[in-house]
């Protein structure tokens, strides 16, 4: 018959390699994955979000997606009511209220373009422009001749 000694010693030597290898299996590292669903944007522009703000009527409507996993990001964006020709248009970094930096290319517009119009385009995005989209730091405006600042001004909003 075995002592209680050795039975106690043969316990607790399994119990140490079971606590052993418990441990061994949950320090492994976990393989994150990536969030690869699309996000919507949208965007509402208006004369009174410009700093300083453009008295006027003109207003637009931005909506596009951004995917992550091809850094894509799809849009098209309609105005109305501008003081004349859309004379350009772009995309800026920055929140609500503060005056960002220009990101990409200006839009290409037609010089025939009017108060009235639609512009549609794609963009690849790096990680950097990205994060500051989906973080709601991306704005749109609209140039026009009698605005050549910027008349009417869109924050971005991307939401799953």
């Amino acid at each position: 018959m075995k002592t209680k000694t050795a039975i106690l010693s043969k316990l607790i030597f399994v119990s140490t390699f079971v606590l052993f290898g418990l441990f061994i299996l949950s320090s492994c590292e976990k393989k994150s994955t990536t969030d690869n669903r699309p996000y919507t944007l949208t965007g509402d522009a208006a004369g009174t979000q410009m700093v300083p703000p453009v008295a006027g009527n003109g207003t637009a409507t931005f909506n596009g997606t951004y995917d992550p996993s091809t850094h894509t990001m799809t849009y098209t964006s309609n105005w109305n009511g501008l003081s004349g020709g859309a004379t350009g248009a772009g995309f800026y970094t920055g929140g609500a209220g503060s005056v960002g930096t220009s990101v990409g290319t200006p839009w290409t517009l037609p010089a025939d373009t009017t108060g009235t119009g639609t512009y549609s385009g794609t963009m690849t995005l790096t990680d950097a422009q990205a994060s500051q989209l989906t973080a709601g730091n991306w704005y749109y405006t609209m140039n026009t001749a009698a605005n050549p600042s910027g008349e009417i001004r869109g924050q971005i909003v991307a939401t799953r």
